[in-house]
């Protein structure tokens, strides 16, 4: 590894950290968007999908705060039970991808 990636591993961590585990919610809702799933499952495609391997109780914990703020909605069927995104949830979700974008294009000049 050069000097250079060494001096700048932990300023990149912090940020990869930021714009993953810290806001886990963006990757929920854009994964119950494509399709209502599971608890576990929403960890599962974290991992497989995004690379963010969040503890199993951190996903539990987002998901039961997104339900609280109206993000997602428990939906029972049987004795299953599974999240799905709501109206406003999508909507916060597109609202993140543009603050994203903006703040990229900002950094870019």
């Amino acid at each position: 590894m050069s000097s250079n990636a060494l001096q700048d591993s932990k300023a990149l961590q912090r940020l990869r950290e930021k714009l993953t585990k810290e806001n886990l919610w963006l990757y929920i809702v854009k994964e119950l968007a494509e399709k209502p799933t599971y608890a576990y499952q929403v960890k599962v495609a974290l991992k497989e999908k995004y690379g963010i391997d969040a503890a199993t109780v951190t996903v539990y914990t987002v998901l039961y705060r997104m339900e609280r703020e109206g993000l997602i909605a428990k939906v029972k069927s049987g004795e299953d039970t599974f999240y799905k995104p709501t109206e406003k949830g999508l909507q916060q979700l597109q609202k993140g991808i543009e603050l994203i974008v903006e703040v990229a294009e900002r950094l870019r000049g």
